[in-house]
């Protein structure tokens, strides 16, 4: 069970995440609304520019990384069934990235730093942003020291023992999440921050965007790593089945290791500074990555089949009736896996050298990555939290056809919203714009679908007003004996693990190796080539 410290710690870092998450989600149906036929042209594009950013840096480095920081710390306890080693840092760590988040807004809401979450060189914001970023990023590092420490400390007095599953997938999380913060860092430091502060008016666009591709798909990983991790330890017990193969599951977890971080150059296809060389090769490891999906998808799959079946359900598909559909897990997996399915889809295009060039840039791509992170992802966020809530309260949470609402909506939400946006991506509606006119001729057709993705976004709104209501009426509810904790049990008893899957060194060497051979080589033609800076381009006037 978990302790009241880091009951307070991990609450402290779901609030303050699912606090940035709503912001951020009424930020992005205000873009929604103004870019629609629904309102009049606002007048000053820079405050929809400065929406996105404050929506897309708070989406996309705040609500993840204490999400998983959170999880990450009831992990240890939980699972490792060992007080949390290093509890004042964690604090320090969760001050740091609260801090963090507060010094990069400020400049964003006062219009001195809209250049979206991709930082988008040479437009150069106040500085404060960017340390602010580097806050948030130092503040996770440590949450990453700490999931190592614990995990070496458990191993030392538990020698010869498999890492238990949750522990082995968490420090997975971590230690991708810390090499794949360091290209951004690397921009920052080097490209951005220099000029930021005025000791350049230069800036190389060019080697700033590799040093970001680094950074920028992989972070999608580290975002499903919480969600993968309740696929595999929360889901096959909530629904009164057993977790197909424990070993599956650590080989999943490891290949993600390997195959997420060197892929990112397939975002800059159109970039001509990158060769078509590294291009096929970031391409093809970003097929390569859909094999830890493809083994999740059939272990979890497989785990609810055998959940299926010891509720009674026969033949071949009488195990699906048998399913607890009533339970939230059970609709949250479904609904992910549904989500996932489309936003898969999608990505085998936006892998593709000569399909990318049809969508670079539309509204397909924001169709894309929110079916991926704001559907996938974030519905088992919902359910992680739904799971822990009474453990990290205390209270009962008795709301579960109020949860099954929320789910429903934002399930049906998020494709209202993300289906227009891919079929007017086809067509070539150019995605951050911040007005139309639908009076042309040739825009007129596209109006009504920007309505139903309004329509949508209404829909997600509601259900996130209701996530936050169930989880403040949790905190007044009955309180409750609880009983112990426990994550799934994989179906065989677990027998003695190979090294390479019950650590990470191997892995982690085939990361950073690859990652090596596949950013080293364009970072380094980059470097050498002279006079490849263009003048920045500052926002809001010199910090």
């Amino acid at each position: 069970m978990l302790n009241v410290d880091a009951r307070r710690l991990v609450l402290a870092h779901f609030w303050v995440a699912f606090a940035a998450f709503f912001v951020a989600l009424l930020l992005g149906e205000w873009q929604m609304y103004i870019r629609s036929p629904l309102h009049a042209w606002i007048g000053n594009p820079e405050l929809y520019y400065r929406s996105v950013t404050a929506h897309g840096s708070a989406m996309g480095y705040v609500f993840p990384t204490l999400v998983a920081m959170g999880f990450g710390y009831a992990i240890v306890e939980l699972s490792l069934k060992q007080t949390l080693i290093g509890k004042r840092w964690a604090w320090a760590g969760f001050a740091l990235v609260v801090l963090g988040t507060v010094m990069a807004m400020i400049p964003v809401a006062l219009g001195r730093a809209s250049v979206l979450y991709t930082f988008y060189p040479p437009l150069v914001g106040n500085p404060f942003y960017y340390l602010g970023v580097v806050l948030v990023v130092v503040g996770s590092w440590i949450w990453v020291a700490l999931m190592s420490i614990n995990m070496y400390a458990w191993k030392k007095k538990h020698p010869g023992q498999a890492v238990p599953l949750p522990m082995f997938a968490n420090a997975a999380g971590a230690y991708l999440w810390a090499w794949t913060s360091v290209g951004a860092a690397l921009e920052i430091l080097l490209q951005i921050l220099p000029v930021a502060l005025g000791f350049k008016s230069t800036i190389d666009a060019g080697l700033a965007r590799v040093f970001f591709s680094w950074t920028l798909h992989a972070i999608v990983y580290f975002w499903l790593m919480p969600a993968y991790i309740a696929f595999y330890t929360l889901v096959p017990r909530a629904i009164g089945g057993r977790l197909y193969s424990d070993t599956m599951a650590r080989i999943s977890f490891a290949l993600f290791l390997v195959f997420s971080m060197p892929i990112g150059a397939h975002h800059l296809f159109q970039d001509p500074q990158v060769g078509a060389g590294m291009k096929f090769l970031h391409a093809v490891f970003t097929g390569m990555v859909s094999v830890p999906t493809l083994l999740t998808i059939f272990t979890i799959t497989a785990s609810v089949e055998v959940a299926g079946r010891l509720r009674g359900g026969t033949g071949a598909l009488g195990w699906v009736r048998a399913l607890p559909w009533h339970n939230p897990m059970m609709l949250a997996v479904a609904f992910s896996f549904i989500l996932l399915g489309f936003g898969g889809a999608g990505g085998l295009i936006n892998m593709s050298y000569q399909l990318d060039f049809a969508v670079h840039n539309t509204q397909w791509i924001t169709g894309h990555f929110h079916l991926i992170f704001a559907g996938a992802i974030v519905i088992m966020y919902f359910a992680l939290a739904y799971d822990l809530w009474p453990h990290l309260t205390g209270r009962e949470l008795k709301d579960v056809k109020l949860i099954r609402w929320q789910l429903w909506l934002w399930f049906v939400g998020m494709i209202v919203t993300t289906f227009p946006w891919h079929a007017v991506g086809i067509l070539g509606m150019p995605r951050r714009m911040a007005y139309y006119d639908y009076t042309h001729p040739e825009l007129q057709p596209l109006a009504a679908s920007v309505i139903i993705t309004f329509i949508g976004g209404l829909m997600l709104v509601v259900s996130g007003v209701l996530f936050l209501l169930v989880l403040l009426r949790g905190h007044r509810a009955l309180r409750i004996n609880l009983p112990q904790y426990t994550f799934s049990e994989p179906v065989h008893v677990l027998g003695r693990l190979p090294a390479a899957l019950n650590g990470h060194g191997l892995w982690i060497a085939l990361m950073i190796g690859l990652t090596v051979v596949n950013y080293g080589f364009p970072i380094i033609e980059l470097a050498r080539q002279p006079q490849t800076s263009v003048p920045a381009v500052p926002i809001g006037g010199p910090p």
